[in-house]
């Protein structure tokens, strides 16, 4: 059926208003479950100016960054809830006491604004309440704010199953964590040392007028002090650099890979620490990186042909070795683990939202598929690298705690480092560390045949 002139013009309208953008994205991931990544590649129209865009952005990221606070005090100002059906007025009463609370948006504007926007969502019958709403918060904010401040999971913006994981988990760091999660992650780069040194390239970036540093343990690893778009890099069409996590680039450092040897990467997609491992690796005699997600194998190709890489690459669930293994044994195994993701919710913070209490548990049972059978891949003398980005002691210290006590032919390879926190087995990055993302290393050496 032929749109009518009026849904043309309002399709039109939505297109083109950077907050009508905004709340759509957010109501996608808070009604409808996507990822915040999804959703802004769903919902960004190409048209967008690059200002317009870099803003949608921005709104989205910190409504869903501090959305248990602003969908408390939105709760306390609505008379009764908004229908299901109308989430798409949630996420844009969200988006106002956002950018009056957390922006640099003047609140009079932050008003207006998002009440123009509503008038032109196709539900103009809730500007009114919309307006109320808002105004109503900036005449009792100082009240509103003080009572949101009771509540400590609501004040810092957690929910409150993680809330209390990680005051339970670390009760001597919960106020940096819960802190750093609220924070906006910064721009670290991997220099690719078949081309290039992190000395070298820091020096390209200083001609470029781009302000960087050498990352304190990660030998590649260069930090922007400010982000910046990549095709300002210099030559990273040319594969001399990638973005990516310092903690994420300690794996290719703790595995080690030597001369001859053959490694795996399960769960390797996007392919980042596999590519590093190739860098920094350049003699193994191969590198083997699995991953069940097609359209993620496609990007892990894609980096490797940038970086002028080669590695053999499969589409499969690791744990099913009958599909895919070639009964060829392994030296070196990196098993970056599906897991919570609770330390890179400075990256996505729609993690707060999506993830649920539930979902550990299951986590935690497939991480310890996945160690059991790709332990029998490895060479005797060999060693494999339990990796999550989790700060979460279950998919962490006791999952490889439970692992060793069920096999006498393992034991732990300690991780000596000035980073992280020695813990029962392994170390742990606390979120913020040195600029890190929240991660988690454990090294397992299978004994020598006797």
């Amino acid at each position: 059926m032929r749109a009518t002139f009026k849904e043309s013009h309002l399709a039109k309208v939505k297109s083109n208003n950077s907050r009508l953008i905004a709340a759509n994205i957010i109501k996608s991931v808070i009604a409808e479950g996507r990822s915040l990544d999804s959703a802004l590649e769903r919902g960004l129209p190409s048209t967008l100016s690059t200002q317009d865009r870099a803003f949608v952005q921005a709104m989205s990221y910190g409504v869903l960054r501090w959305y248990e606070k602003l969908n408390f005090l939105l709760e306390k100002l609505l008379r009764k809830p908004f229908r299901k059906k109308d989430s798409d007025l949630q996420a844009l009463g969200l988006l106002g006491l956002y950018q009056i609370g957390y922006t640099r948006v003047k609140p009079h504007a932050a008003v207006s604004e998002t009440v123009s926007a509503t008038k032109k969502s196709g539900k103009s019958w809730a500007a009114a309440t919309i307006n109320a709403v808002l105004r109503n918060y900036l005449r009792n904010r100082e009240e509103l704010d003080q009572e949101a401040e009771k509540i400590p999971h609501i004040q810092t913006a957690h929910p409150l199953w993680l809330y209390d994981a990680i005051k339970d988990d670390w009760p001597e760091q919960q106020t940096e964590i819960l802190s750093n999660n609220n924070l906006q992650a910064g721009m670290t780069l991997r220099v690719n040392s078949q081309k290039t040194t992190a000395q070298a390239y820091l020096e390209s970036l200083e001609k470029q007028n781009i302000e960087a540093s050498l990352h304190p343990f990660a030998r590649e690893a260069i930090c922007l002090q400010k982000a910046v778009e990549i095709d300002q890099l210099p030559d990273f069409q040319q594969g001399a650099v990638s973005v990516q996590d310092a903690a994420a680039q300690l794996a290719a450092q703790l595995l080690a890979p030597q001369e001859g040897e053959r490694v795996l990467d399960a769960c390797a997609a996007p392919g980042g620490k596999s590519c590093h491992l190739l860098e920094i690796s350049p003699t193994i005699s191969e590198l083997v990186a699995v991953d069940c997600d097609a359209k993620r194998i496609e990007k892990i190709k894609e980096n490797l042909n940038r970086l002028q890489l080669k590695a053999t690459l499969i589409t499969a669930d690791a744990a099913l070795t009958g599909d895919w293994w070639d009964k060829k044994p392994f030296n070196k195994i990196l098993l970056d683990a599906p897991c919570s993701a609770t330390g890179v919710i400075r990256r996505h913070p729609d993690i707060k939202w999506l993830r649920t209490k539930e979902d550990i548990d299951n986590l935690v049972i497939i991480q310890q598929a996945l160690l059991e059978a790709l332990w029998p891949l490895l060479a005797p003398g060999g060693r494999l690298l339990y990796a999550t980005c989790s700060i979460l002691k279950q998919e962490n210290e006791l999952q490889i705690t439970r692992f060793l006590a069920n096999h006498k032919d393992a034991a732990e390879h300690a991780i000596i480092a000035d980073w992280g926190i020695t813990r029962s087995h392994g170390r742990q990055i606390i979120t913020g560390e040195s600029g890190m993302d929240g991660f988690y290393y454990a090294c397992l050496k299978k004994h020598c045949a006797t």
